[in-house]
């Protein structure tokens, strides 16, 4: 066998060692939050950055939405668009490391209570 092939079989075996090896992508953290006159409740006070699933339920007899902002200069404003008394809506998004406010933006709402503050922490060091 020539140098060059034995090379090139070296080489595909060890990408093909390493491709078998690497982690599996992450699941997304999923955080529910509960919406009622006129109160948030969180299913978790702190996540994992990266993918995450943020679901809305309507437990209250008012129309809810959900705003969700990482304190930090230009960050940007998620929302979970309006969900009627005893629905649920999710929005799938990624966020970063930091804290985040949440509150409803309909009405005075924000204003009766209804806010919280979600910690999303960084992903573990390896």
């Amino acid at each position: 066998m020539n140098a060059r092939l034995v090379a090139a079989c070296a080489a595909v075996a060890l990408v093909a060692g390493a491709s078998a090896a690497a982690a599996p992508p992450r699941q997304p953290a999923r955080l529910q939050v509960t919406a009622n006159e006129f109160t948030f409740v969180l299913s978790r006070s702190t996540v994992r950055s990266g993918p995450a699933i943020v679901e809305l339920v309507n437990f209250g007899e008012d129309d809810h939405d959900l705003a969700l902002r990482r304190r930090a200069p230009g960050a940007k404003t998620w929302r979970v668009r309006t969900v009627t008394p005893g629905g649920v809506r999710e929005r799938q998004l990624r966020l970063a490391a930091g804290r985040y406010q949440l509150w409803c933006t309909l009405a005075n709402h924000r204003a009766l209570g209804m806010r919280a503050t979600l910690k999303v922490k960084p992903p573990p060091k390896r």
